[in-house]
């Protein structure tokens, strides 16, 4: 398959999948869901200690995943590194041969499994593009020169279901100026307001993939709602989860983010595919969906 970059710019639907790097250092379990993605998907985007648990870090797995054959997105987020050590770590993702790079600011410390942890922000996502594009134009943030440019393809998150949406779009727009090339969307479940956000989206030259977060029970939907910002997962899929019991409740599931597919891949670049906990099934998802 072509890499994301290639398949963005040749204006093909891209498809990505998740990998959330274990508490531990026994991988097998997660190399066995990569690989049955090998084939199924332009990239997979490993999670940098998402919501701020301690996990193993995303660029050595994004190295494995790349030796298996995977064009992998590196997350990098400014909760635990201050500029020098975002700058070294791009430059290292670089000579790993890793192309692709998800700026993110990163959840507060608060939310996660080290509360005594201090976080750093040293710089936020915004500043972290910024941060790209000068060492792709090989320059640091200190204005020296580099011996040796990266090439990295930078890209940045929205929240097209966010309330108020205001302060969303003026970042999306700021990430855009930035130099973000792609955005990875928060979670969406209502088409209709995802069809609003593209039309503003398609005002700027930068690409866009829904983000989806495969639906496993009524009460992971509900839990998502009370605790996830900036998530909306409508009542009537709640209710159609809740009706199809637990025997079937994934499947409904699978069913619903196919239907979401297809009703919107006409109007965005391409899906990320989250299914948290069950990355297993992330191929059959894409074949249902006819993305295969």
């Amino acid at each position: 398959m072509k890499t994301v970059r290639e398949a963005f710019e040749s204006g093909e639907f891209v498809i990505t999948g998740e990998c959330g790097p274990p508490k531990g250092t026994d991988i097998k379990e997660m190399l066995h869901h990569a690989e049955g993605m090998l084939g199924l998907v332009h990239g997979v985007n490993v999670t940098d200690n998402q919501s701020s648990v301690m996990r193993i870090g995303s660029l050595p797995v994004c190295k494995l995943l790349r030796d298996m054959g995977h064009d992998p997105v590196f997350q990098i987020t400014g909760r635990d590194r201050n500029r020098l050590a975002i700058q070294s770590d791009l430059l290292g993702a670089h000579i790993l041969g890793i192309r692709n790079v998800l700026c993110l600011t990163g959840d507060g410390v608060q939310a996660g499994d080290h509360k005594e942890a201090k976080p750093v922000f040293d710089l936020e996502s915004v500043q972290i593009i910024q941060v790209v594009e000068s060492l792709n134009s090989g320059k640091d943030m200190a204005g020296n020169d580099l011996k040796g440019t990266t090439s990295l393809f930078a890209g940045a998150v929205v929240t097209p279901e966010s309330s108020p949406i205001e302060p969303q779009l003026m970042k999306f727009e700021k990430k855009v100026r930035a130099g973000a090339r792609f955005f990875q969307t928060q979670a969406v479940y209502d088409a209709e307001n995802f069809k609003d956000f593209m039309k503003f989206a398609r005002q700027f030259d930068t690409k866009v993939m829904a983000g989806l977060v495969l639906l496993t029970s009524a009460g992971m939907a509900n839990y998502m709602n009370k605790f996830v910002p900036g998530v909306k997962v409508p009542q009537h899929l709640i209710d159609r989860l809740k009706a199809a019991g637990k025997e079937k409740a994934i499947d409904t599931g699978i069913d619903i983010m196919c239907e979401f597919i297809n009703e919107v891949k006409d109007i965005c670049d391409g899906v990320h595919i989250m299914a948290i906990g069950k990355e297993e099934l992330v191929p059959e998802i894409v074949k249902r969906a006819g993305l295969a």
